[in-house]
């Protein structure tokens, strides 16, 4: 009999189709490349506008191929902070590179399974070698380290916080919090990610455990009330067992002072963690390493290429000294996982790490590394660094003053013309009107004793000098605008 032909559900299009769909992606993603620096930062926030625009897409009706891109491409070219923008003065969000591009949708054509290495031993291989490059830049023996890529630096602290509890209470796999011998306590800085103190959270020790020690006068982790902390601590009897410093915190970039953080944890015995999601890309610089020295010491490092490195999100990396810490951590094995690979000296990821299906992390940052070079990553954070450099400079010419103190490229700073100009209206008013201005992206925050300060920071590499002026364009006309309106327009 015939085969009756099968009707087309509409899920993988004919080869026209496709070739037609393929062509105007490029096209679309060469627009965005071309013209985003020309378009408005920041969106007008109107719910009712985006509902009505989704409330005839009703699954009931299929669009066309093209039809569905093109609506796809308009919501979000309307609707959405750009981060690629070169006026985006925000969070740690990248303008991605072109072959970091190309390897997110070399990672969705290809799809590869990455929890056992049998599956796509190319992809497990590809990340390996990465951990073992980075793993050197940080100053870790790279034959004697392990890692696994993550979702973000969130799911890298949590993994920080399990290899903690997992090196101080050998039991913790099996027995779990019930059988820990005393109170777990981590010593946090008050400036830094609150990914941590979540994690310490999920990992069923409860807030709690957590000791935020207080920043010195630069927004430092203080060693001296760190060290009387574990010490008056351990007096009541309870387990001192992860410190967490930060190599460029959010707020203000400040790095921790790591080798005395680092000598109190050889001396107490305690896990080091480093968070340097974002500032430990200046370890790829040379001449920036100093500024990370003692990190070389931490049991543990949190890196986020999707930030400075300007990787598609999200593209976190967990890295250890400890080469045998994630396997004690997490190791699990299971009868309907692949077996292919038994015997061979190679690694399952999900043996690894949190997740156990996982998407191919690491091709975007491979392509754009292996394509830039060592020396491309180099000249981006040199100038981003100068960018910095001259956004603190031009914020002080005009009036605006510097209250962080880093070498990494982010201000916090307030209107010194105006008297309320520390004050929390005021800031917030100013950061408002410049992205209601559409020309840049800031925003207000605190840092120290809830200090009110507006907050640019670059990570950008197309960010130019045009573009900071432009910044200070808006800047002023806002100063000039809320000053008018009494400081709460």
């Amino acid at each position: 009999m015939p085969e009756t032909p099968r009707p087309d559900p509409g899920l993988l299009l004919d080869a026209e189709t496709r070739a037609a769909l393929w062509r105007r992606l490029g096209d679309v993603i060469e627009h965005y490349l071309e013209r985003i620096a020309g378009q408005r930062v920041a969106p007008q926030l109107d719910p009712a506008r985006i509902r009505a625009l989704l409330k005839p897409i009703d699954f009931e009706m299929p669009l066309e191929p093209l039809h569905a891109l093109d609506f796809a491409v308009r919501g979000l070219w309307e609707h959405q902070v750009h981060p690629p923008h070169p006026c985006y003065y925000g969070l740690f969000n990248p303008a991605t590179t072109p072959m970091s591009i190309v390897g997110d949708a070399l990672t969705a054509l290809f799809n590869p399974q990455v929890a056992a290495w049998s599956h796509s031993p190319f992809a497990v291989e590809v990340e390996q070698h990465l951990i073992r490059a980075f793993a050197e830049k940080f100053g870790y023996d790279p034959a004697q380290t392990c890692g696994t890529f993550c979702t973000a630096g969130t799911e890298a602290n949590h993994t920080a916080v399990l290899a903690a509890l997992t090196h101080a209470f050998p039991d913790f796999a099996t027995k779990g919090v019930r059988g820990l011998p005393a109170q777990p306590v981590a010593y946090l800085p008050a400036e830094g990610h609150h990914s941590v103190h979540r994690a310490i959270r999920l990992c069923g020790l409860g807030s709690d455990a957590i000791r935020e020690v207080p920043a010195d006068l630069q927004l430092r982790m203080n060693p001296t009330l760190l060290a009387d902390w574990i010490e008056e601590d351990r007096r009541h009897g309870l387990k001192p067992f992860l410190i967490s410093a930060t190599v460029g915190t959010t707020n203000a970039g400040i790095i921790d002072p790591l080798p005395e953080i680092a000598a109190i944890v050889h001396r107490e015995r305690l896990w080091f963690h480093v968070d340097a999601a974002w500032g430990g890309a200046v370890a790829l610089v040379p001449e920036y390493r100093s500024w990370l020295a003692g990190i070389q010491h931490a049991d543990s490092i949190t890196f986020d290429l999707h930030k400075w490195l300007q990787i598609p999100m999200g593209a976190g990396l967990f890295l250890s000294r400890h080469p045998d810490i994630l396997d004690r951590t997490f190791r699990m094995t299971a009868a309907y996982m692949p077996r292919e690979a038994a015997g061979l000296p190679v690694i399952d990821p999900y043996t690894q790490s949190i997740q156990w299906t996982r998407r191919f992390i690491g091709l975007k940052a491979f392509l754009s590394l292996a394509v830039a070079g060592w020396s491309g990553y180099e000249t981006v954070i040199r100038h981003t660094v100068a960018m910095g450099q001259k956004l603190r400079h031009e914020l002080a010419v005009a009036d605006w003053a510097i209250v962080n103190r880093t070498p990494l490229p982010i201000a916090c700073f307030v209107d010194r013309r105006h008297a309320e100009g520390e004050e929390q209206l005021y800031v917030e008013a100013i950061a408002r009107a410049v992205v209601a201005s559409g020309q840049a992206w800031i925003s207000p925050t605190t840092v120290g004793a809830g200090r009110h300060v507006l907050r640019a920071c670059i990570t950008n590499f197309r960010t130019e000098p045009r573009d900071i002026d432009t910044l200070l364009d808006a800047l002023e006309h806002a100063r000039a605008n809320v000053a008018s309106n009494g400081g709460r327009k």
